[in-house]
């Protein structure tokens, strides 16, 4: 089991870790606009296995049109350990070495910590930013990680990246959280286009992770 946790004040908002809080969609953080969808993946210890490490592995932004660009890992020791508890809470981590890994092109894995840039465009819109992954979670059912804004976006906030392999029902589950808080003008005015913006992300990594698009929740 491997959990890791990259606290940070360089990211641009104020609620590092939000989206591990089971009730941010009633509770979000000042001005931001939350969702949340899961969708079925499949079922059994394979399903989740491949879907992780396609997750880690980027392939939700990148199948989802989305360049990764100035990947850098983060230096010296990651943290390690648990660094959320059942309650969303944070509990301080501690350190080790944790071995850095690659995907066939050379990319690295998601890993706490870790810098890179995404550029691309969603609802006709750039999406580009610069982010900072700020927990990593490897566990026998739980794999995911959660990335937060750095600067340069549209929207501030963060995002969480789960696959989860159900104990009692054996079915593998796909979950995305974020809550997005406008910087750009034209989304401070027209909020909606938050909305609109956060939906065509979710559908793309839905794509990206499960081609034959499983029932939503």
């Amino acid at each position: 089991m491997r959990r890791g946790t990259f606290r940070d004040e360089t990211v641009d908002y104020a609620a590092v870790g939000a989206t591990h809080a089971p009730d941010l969609m009633q509770y979000p953080p000042e001005r931001s606009v939350p969702a949340e969808n899961s969708w079925r993946l499949g079922s059994g210890e394979d399903r989740f296995r491949t879907a992780g490490e396609a997750l880690l592995s980027w392939t939700a932004q990148r199948a989802a049109g989305l360049r990764i660009e100035d990947v850098h890992p983060a230096a010296g020791p990651a943290y390690s350990g648990v660094s959320f508890d059942a309650e969303g809470k944070p509990i301080a981590p501690s350190t080790r070495e944790v071995e850095q890994r690659f995907d066939a092109e050379g990319m690295p894995f998601a890993g706490p910590g870790m810098t890179l840039r995404l550029q691309g465009r969603v609802a006709g819109m750039r999406a580009d930013a610069e982010l900072r992954v700020i927990s990593v979670t490897e566990e026998p059912r739980r794999i995911g990680f959660v990335l937060g804004t750095v600067g340069g976006s549209v929207v501030s906030g963060e995002e969480l990246f789960e696959i989860e392999w159900r104990e009692d029902n054996d079915e593998v589950w796909f979950t995305v959280r974020a809550f997005d808080a406008p910087n750009a003008l034209i989304y401070r005015v027209i909020r909606a286009l938050v909305k609109r913006r956060r939906k065509e992300l979710f559908a793309r990594y839905l794509r990206a992770i499960s081609p034959l698009y499983a029932t939503p929740l």
